[in-house]
């Protein structure tokens, strides 16, 4: 495949992206970076488009679609991407960690096609949510801007963008948003207010009613839910032969639907999204949050804690 690394390299030189630390009045990172390796804070700086000033910039953009794709009957897919799906895409088991993406490198290849056509879909009419900061766009963590991409071959944002480049799928401040943007809307007073009284779909291996009642009725929000289990496993891999029988479990007059599927989140919330014309987001860990089951994302994760009256909150939301 052609190296189009050089592509974002100029992006950034132009000004078009640059990178600036997303900072969110409401969130406290801190007990993530405290549990976690120091470089970890690198993550608060990610990838913003020029034509967005700063961090609640995003997440008033992701709701407004999220809002419009509930209103307007629009399918409207948002999936992130992360180290997992970046090793999936570099045609390596290294996508095998949390959960088991993958049987084998030639199942991985069998369905590249699949998840290509899904991108096309989501660049058209969704939003890609990459995990990018400069200590993921190359091996050395302390590269210059200059340096970026130089070496294709590694599993990192790089080669996840060099992919999209090289199947000309363009990504652009229309289609874009940071990674943790999605995690801090989930846990946001906005998005409960969204799904206030409306039929919400979790597409998930794992559902406790009770535990997501309670998520939600700390922000005095009482959506109607919809459980639709899907395999915990190789959704990556098989989704064209399990897609059919999830689908048609799917009501029809659903409102918005949450996906937790690993790497197969691409098609799901894809296919989701195109078939009941609704807004599907790939909400993994928040929906560990959602069940009381953190431990199964083996830890806190960033952009998911918020602050109240100056204390730490934990894992659990708290209205303000």
């Amino acid at each position: 495949m052609k190296d189009n690394g050089n592509h974002f390299h100029k992006l950034l030189e132009s000004g078009e992206f640059r990178f600036a630390r997303l900072d969110l009045p409401d969130i406290d990172n801190e007990p993530v970076i405290q549990a976690n390796v120091p470089d970890i804070v690198e993550q608060e700086t990610c990838l913003f488009h020029r034509s967005v000033a700063e961090g609640v910039d995003y997440l008033e953009l992701l709701h407004n679609f999220v809002e419009r794709g509930m209103t307007e009957r629009r399918a409207a897919p948002v999936v992130r991407f992360a180290d997992g799906e970046y090793a999936f895409y570099k045609l390596t088991l290294g996508c095998n960690g949390l959960y088991r993406q993958a049987e084998s490198v030639a199942a991985i290849r069998k369905a590249m096609p699949m998840h290509i056509d899904a991108f096309r879909k989501l660049a058209a009419s969704g939003k890609m949510a990459p995990l990018i900061f400069p200590g993921n766009i190359g091996r050395g963590r302390k590269r210059s801007v200059l340096s970026l991409f130089r070496r294709s071959e590694e599993v990192s944002a790089a080669s996840f963008l060099n992919l999209l480049q090289g199947h000309g799928i363009a990504w652009s401040g229309e289609n874009y948003i940071p990674f943790y943007a999605v995690y801090a809307y989930l846990t946001s007073e906005a998005f409960a207010g969204l799904v206030d009284g409306r039929k919400l779909c979790i597409l998930n291996s794992e559902y406790n009613p009770d535990a997501c009642r309670d998520w939600f009725a700390c922000f005095a929000s009482k959506p109607e839910i919809v459980f639709i289990e899907i395999p915990a496993e190789y959704v990556a891999t098989r989704w064209d032969a399990m897609q059919e029988g999830i689908l048609g479990r799917i009501p029809p007059d659903a409102d918005l639907c949450l996906a937790g599927a690993g790497v197969g989140a691409l098609m799901v919330c894809v296919d989701v999204a195109t078939r009941y014309t609704i807004p599907v987001l790939d909400a993994g860990h928040v929906l560990n949050m959602m069940n009381g089951r953190e431990d199964k994302s083996k830890g806190l994760r960033m952009y998911t804690l918020k602050k109240s009256e100056g204390r730490m909150t934990g894992a659990k939301p708290v209205p303000s």
